[in-house]
């Protein structure tokens, strides 16, 4: 009985719940009820029909790389469009800047800004080298005549001698022969005195000193045997004789150096040669001897280069009392100098200037507050440490991104301003028939494809929301193209052209499906370019046409391992500044050590490195 009371009792109680339910969803369907519809159809109206400005872009908000010029339906998943946030416009009225990011996009893509300011242009020339002895300081001694070594008392090379030490006793019969004749003049003095000079000055010749002369005259008798002296304190540095060996007239003997006083002799490339002038200092450390600095002076700048290594000798002076040097000792010098004949200039970054063959871009903060980045063409002048010197494009208290700068560019690029890899701007094609998004389907009649500033913060993702699986397939490609590259250093253009169907078995196995949306269209791109060069390469009837091909190869490699990224791997790039005319080109390498591809054994060292790629 009480459970059927419960029972009852509970109904009665979820009965009336159920009754205040229900009362509440009748009231709210009266207040809110066929609004619905009507709500959404007008505000579906109101994306269509409300007054925009003219030239108002229509976007997709799941898809923000679909543009249309007047609203409708996403070709991709049939949302209605809605209208894109229209970029401020500067004083005169025109959108100046090419890319817009958010405060969370400047933090993913890691952007800094530096101030372009005046400054002296100093730079930092490092400067190979190795020491080597004084010119001037080395003494050669041959045999004045022929004769027998009877004594010798130079024993082993490197042994110390001083001014006027004996080191040898020459027998000469000649000399010999020669004091006789000495004899019988003296004789004829009075009567033929012609004679007695020439018979002394026969002597001289053979090197003998009037002293010497003098007393074989006053004795009167014959010396045998006669000495060999140094002629000045050092080391000797060759013995090229051994006791009892027969010498002619003019056989070398002995080479003699003073170590007390070195020349250090560095290689300054071609482009470093403007900023070093007499006088300069240069601070440098010897490998052997760590730990310790030496300072010199540049006392002399050969005035022809080597024309195959593209190089002057600079040489720098130093006192070395106590041997410390030794010559063929290898050295690191630095030279930090201002640029010949300027005062303060107008600098920037190197971090912030991107090349486009043969102009250089720079993006400028054109307002703080918004992170609006203008695409500006600036011209540099020589290059000064860590900064370029700028002729013009560019004023003092602007604002340039130096960090981040390729990832601003891509968004640049994918919105469809204004970018390195596409300096005139326009449309950017982002669609293909085979990709997994959309498929055949067509674009919104003058529909324009990019991203705007919302999308823009995940294409400054890069690399970061890569596959580890593309990244591996990439790092093969990446490995794939340094057997080619090692056909260039060594200068082979067959080992080159065998490498070639390697690189593109690797590029086919890249598989394009773990990339979407907007990355996948830059490997497309990119993925077109590399296959381009390596047809050239295939093609090419002489190596220097290999050669131009392989450049372009290289820049588009670097900047499809820049955006997407590679696993295990330190890159380094690298850069000849003396390839195709002084314009210059790079290269990617697996070692710091520089390995010329452009000019191979002709120039192997020719180079700097530019950047380096931290797996």
């Amino acid at each position: 009985m009480k459970l059927i009371e419960i029972i009852k009792r509970n109904r009665k109680r979820a009965l009336i719940y159920l009754g205040v339910l229900f009362a509440g969803v009748l009231l709210g369907w009266l207040f809110f009820g066929g609004t619905e519809s009507s709500t959404t159809g007008k505000m579906t109206a109101d994306h269509s029909a409300a007054q925009h400005k003219p030239g108002t872009v229509w976007t997709c908000s799941m898809h923000p790389q679909i543009r249309s010029d007047k609203p409708g339906s996403c070709p991709i998943c049939g949302m209605t469009l809605i209208p894109l946030a229209s970029e401020e416009p500067t004083e005169d009225g025109s959108a100046k800047f090419t890319v817009k990011l958010s405060d969370a996009a400047m933090k993913i893509a890691e952007v800094t800004v530096s101030t372009v300011e005046m400054k002296a242009p100093y730079k930092e020339v490092y400067l190979p080298g190795k020491v080597m002895p004084d010119e001037r300081k080395i003494a050669q001694l041959t045999a004045r005549y022929p004769g027998r070594i009877e004594k010798l008392f130079i024993n082993f090379t490197g042994q110390k001698v001083t001014k006027g030490q004996v080191l040898a006793k020459i027998y000469s019969p000649e000399l010999v022969t020669a004091q006789r004749e000495l004899f019988e003049a003296i004789k004829y003095k009075d009567v033929n005195p012609k004679f007695y000079s020439a018979t002394r000055q026969k002597l001289k010749l053979w090197s003998l000193t009037e002293a010497q002369i003098d007393k074989i005259e006053t004795t009167g008798d014959v010396e045998f045997y006669f000495d060999v002296e140094s002629p000045l304190t050092g080391t000797v540095t060759k013995r090229e004789v051994a006791l009892g060996d027969y010498v002619s007239e003019g056989k070398s003997l002995f080479e003699i150096v003073d170590l007390s006083h070195v020349w250090i002799m560095f290689d300054a490339y071609e482009n470093d040669i403007p900023w070093i002038k007499m006088g300069d200092k240069i601070k440098f450390t010897i490998k052997s001897i760590p730990g310790k600095e030496f300072q010199g002076s540049v006392t002399f700048i050969d005035p022809v280069l080597d024309p195959m290594a593209r190089v002057a000798r600079v040489r720098a002076e130093l006192h070395n009392p106590d041997d410390l040097l030794k010559p063929e000792m290898l050295a690191s010098g630095i030279l930090k100098t201002m640029l010949p004949g300027s005062n303060d200039a107008l600098v920037v970054p190197k971090s912030a200037v991107l090349w486009t063959g043969k102009q250089a871009v720079v993006y400028v903060l054109t307002n703080n507050h918004n992170n609006m980045f203008e695409y500006r063409v600036i011209q540099l002048g020589a290059e000064a440490g860590n900064y370029y010197v700028v002729k013009s494009g560019l004023e003092p208290g602007e604002q340039v991104a130096s960090n981040g700068v390729f990832k601003i560019d891509a968004a640049a690029q994918l919105k469809g301003e204004k970018s390195m890899m596409n300096p005139e701007g326009g449309k950017v094609s982002m669609g293909h028939s085979h990709g997994s998004m959309g498929g055949d389907a067509k674009p919104a009649e003058g529909g324009k494809q990019g991203v705007d500033q919302k999308s823009s913060q995940s294409s400054m993702k890069m690399d970061m929301g890569v596959d580890k699986a593309f990244k591996q397939q990439l790092t093969d490609v990446y490995k794939a193209h340094l057997v080619m590259q090692q056909g260039f250093i060594d200068s082979k253009q067959q080992e080159v052209k065998k490498a070639v169907p390697r690189i593109e078995e690797s590029l086919k196995n890249v598989d394009m499906s773990l990339v979407k949306g907007e990355m996948h269209d830059h490997w497309m791109n990119s993925l077109n370019a590399l296959n381009d060069a390596l047809r050239r390469i295939k093609s090419a009837n002489s190596i220097e046409t290999q050669r131009n091909a392989f450049a372009d190869f290289s820049e588009n490699l670097y900047r499809t391992i820049k955006m997407f990224g590679t696993i295990g791997e330190t890159i380094y790039y690298q850069f000849c500044p003396m390839f195709q005319d002084q314009k210059g080109a790079y290269w990617l390498s697996a070692t710091k050590e520089i390995k010329n591809p452009y000019y191979g054994p002709t120039m192997p060292t020719c180079g700097e490195t530019k950047e380096i790629i931290a797996k």
